[in-house]
C-alpha cells in the first residue's frame, strides 16, 4: 500500500485526505493508517471528519476553513477539548487570523505554486508565505506544488514545512 511507503519515510505528519470514500471505508483506512503512524512516530490527522476522529479517539484533525468556521460556530472552543492538534487550510491572511483566533494549532497555507491538483489556479508564491509566517504565531505549512526544491524555498520564507502529495505517489 502506497500509504505504508509514505509513512515509513517518516514525514512530520500524514493528513489522510480521501474525499471519495464513504465514512465507513474512510474510518477503516484511517484506523490502519493511524496505527502505522503511531508505530513509526509520525503524526496522523483525520481530514474533514471530526466526528469520526472523535469516535475513534483520534488526537488530531484537519479541517477546511469553512468546516472549521461551522464547527466553531456550532460548538465554540469546547470542540477542541477532544483534540491535541487542529490543522486548518487557509488561503488568505483573514483565514489565518480566524483560524488562530478559533483555536487552530497549525495552518496549511495554499496554494503556493501552481499544481496539477488545482489546474488553472495561479500560485500565491513564496512572498505570500513570508508575509503570513511573519504574522502567524503558530506553525505554517505550505501546500500546492511543493517538491524538495520548493520546500527549501518555503522554509527559508518562514514555513515550518510543506505538504506534498504527488511526489509521494511516485515512490
Amino acid at each position: 500500500m502506497q500509504l505504508e511507503k509514505v509513512i515509513r519515510l517518516h514525514p512530520h505528519a500524514v493528513i489522510l485526505r480521501e474525499k471519495d470514500l464513504e465514512d465507513e471505508e474512510y474510518e477503516a483506512l484511517a484506523k490502519k493508517a493511524e496505527k502505522l503512524c503511531e508505530e513509526e512516530g509520525v503524526l496522523f490527522f483525520w481530514h474533514s471528519r471530526a466526528g469520526l476522529a472523535r469516535k475513534n479517539r483520534g488526537r488530531n484533525v484537519h479541517l477546511s476553513i469553512p468546516e472549521f468556521r461551522k464547527a466553531v460556530n456550532r460548538m465554540g472552543s469546547g470542540l477542541w477539548r477532544d483534540f491535541q492538534r487542529i490543522s486548518v487550510s487557509c488561503h488568505s491572511p483573514e483565514d489565518v487570523k480566524e483560524a488562530v483566533n478559533g483555536g487552530a494549532t497549525q495552518i496549511i497555507l495554499g496554494t503556493i505554486f501552481e499544481t496539477d491538483c488545482k489546474k488553472g489556479l495561479k500560485g500565491k508564491g513564496v512572498e505570500f508565505v513570508r508575509r503570513i509566517c511573519a504574522e502567524c504565531p503558530i506553525p505554517v505549512y505550505a501546500i500546492g506544488g511543493i517538491n524538495e526544491e520548493r520546500l527549501i524555498e518555503v522554509r527559508k520564507a518562514g514555513a515550518a514545512g510543506g505538504c506534498m502529495m504527488s511526489g509521494f505517489m511516485k515512490l
